[in-house]
């Protein structure tokens, strides 16, 4: 049995700033892609962090379900769609992937969607900068269950001691009637070496017992070198290494299925047999996992 990647979806229009709507966006890309109805998903898993005004109540998930189009009907013989946050910062993606596998193999389902995304509270802008460092987008992956090796092989995930090298928060003592529009983001000077330690150290794992050498490799962006540098740490070619669009900055929680989906349209995950998905961030955390590749790519 696989859980493998059935279809994708991303939005990056600059006609809106809102999370929601990317994401819901990138859903309905993701259902079309893959020629299914909305009642064939069974869960969706919303990773992004940075939201809307801030939103705390009802989940995000919620909100991009509707956007989305998913179990809007309430009849008593219409499917249900249940849907949750998974907040767990640049790495959340890769641990949906995980809960996704465990819920995709009880059988209770046919697909999960996960989605991602991130966008300045104030909605006001989409390309990141010193104070907010993250660009406005959305994704998503649509997973499904198969027999056969294609897919997610097992997700590796490592924390690392002390501070958390990055942290995100709304200043409640200075934020007067703003609150909502407003975001504190600070990293510390060895926030990118830390999450890199972490980071290969969840690449090893995942590569343990591989012996291939056809492996391209899709990582969290929290600058446009830190691909490359986990490439090299792990001795990876660099001309392996596949990333989204960083024209506006980093994408954060969507940076991984941006790139994949950029991979995939552009067709440069050709003559790869796997793709090694590392996601880290803030804690420090990181996580990865081996993904086996269809034929063709």
């Amino acid at each position: 049995m696989g859980i493998r990647i059935r279809a994708t979806g991303t939005s990056r229009s600059a006609d809106t700033h809102s999370v929601v709507e990317h994401s819901g966006r990138a859903a309905r890309q993701c259902l079309e892609q893959a020629g299914i109805r909305p009642d064939q998903v069974g869960v969706l898993i919303n990773t992004g962090i940075f939201r809307d005004s801030n939103t705390v109540e009802p989940a995000v998930s919620a909100l991009i379900q509707k956007a989305a189009g998913i179990g809007l009907d309430y009849t008593r013989d219409d499917a249900r769609t249940f849907s949750f946050d998974l907040m767990n910062g640049a790495v959340g993606v890769v641990n949906a992937v995980q809960v996704a596998g465990s819920i995709l193999s009880t059988g209770s389902t046919e697909h999960v969607l996960i989605v991602a995304g991130d966008t300045h509270p104030s909605m006001t802008k989409s390309s990141a900068d010193a104070e907010f460092p993250y660009a406005t987008s959305g994704a998503a992956l649509l997973l499904e269950k198969i027999d056969g090796p294609e897919g997610f092989g097992p997700v590796h995930t490592a924390t690392s001691p002390g501070t958390p090298a990055g942290v995100a928060y709304v200043d409640t003592a200075t934020m007067g009637t703003v609150g909502r529009s407003l975001m504190t983001v600070e990293r510390e000077p060895d926030f990118e070496d830390r999450i890199l330690l972490a980071a290969t150290e969840v690449a090893q794992a995942a590569l343990a017992d591989f012996d291939g050498a056809f492996v391209a490799l899709i990582a969290s962006t929290p600058s446009p070198q830190f691909p490359k540098r986990l490439a090299d740490a792990l001795g990876i070619d660099q001309d392996a290494v596949r990333v989204p669009d960083l024209s506006e900055g980093d994408p954060h929680t969507a940076a991984l299925p941006l790139a994949y989906a950029r991979a995939i349209a552009e067709g440069t995950l050709v003559g790869y047999t796997h793709v090694l998905f590392v996601a880290a961030g803030a804690g420090p955390s990181a996580a990865a996992t081996l993904y086996q590749l269809g034929t063709p790519a």
